[in-house]
């Protein structure tokens, strides 16, 4: 599936949109691997999913800190993990923090930005592609800079 997501609000009804439909892993954390350059909407999208699953608190982007763990009222999962993989160099970094005990834990929800700087480390996930698409006009045939492709 495919949207063109013209704002930060559009991209927050996908992400909902998403949370709804998501089916949990039974004996591993649910992984999403969520693909795409800086600025493309990544960030905006798990802040809406953490909304959705009733965080409160401000969801910030965990770049300096590698991973942030939010707390989770859900009948499916315990917690929502944002791990931001930009800095990593080596896959070990991210291992050194836990990493196996994050993905084994099936009341995980683990979101990750930049899971291409870790492939070795990462395991079966769904796949999400963020774009900015070139010289995409809006209706005044203008260009539109806020517009964000995204594919499931």
């Amino acid at each position: 599936m495919e949207i063109l997501s013209k704002s930060a609000e559009e991209t927050g009804k996908a992400a909902e949109s998403f949370i709804l439909k998501l089916t949990p892993k039974e004996i591993s954390a649910t992984i999403v691997g969520l693909y795409g350059n800086l600025g493309s909407g990544k960030t905006t999208f798990v802040q809406s999913a953490a909304k959705t699953l009733g965080v409160s608190e401000n969801v910030l982007s965990p770049t300096f800190l590698i991973f942030r763990r939010y707390a989770l009222d859900n009948p499916y999962f315990e917690s929502l993990i944002h791990v931001d993989a930009y800095r990593l160099v080596f896959e070990e970094e991210i291992r050194k923090l836990g990493w196996k005990e994050l993905i084994s834990n099936p009341k995980n929800l683990v979101f990750v930005e930049w899971p291409e700087n870790i492939p070795r480390a990462m395991p079966e996930h769904i796949k999400i592609f963020f774009s900015i698409p070139e010289n995409e006009e809006d209706k005044n045939g203008d260009i539109n800079q806020n517009i964000r492709k995204i594919v499931f």
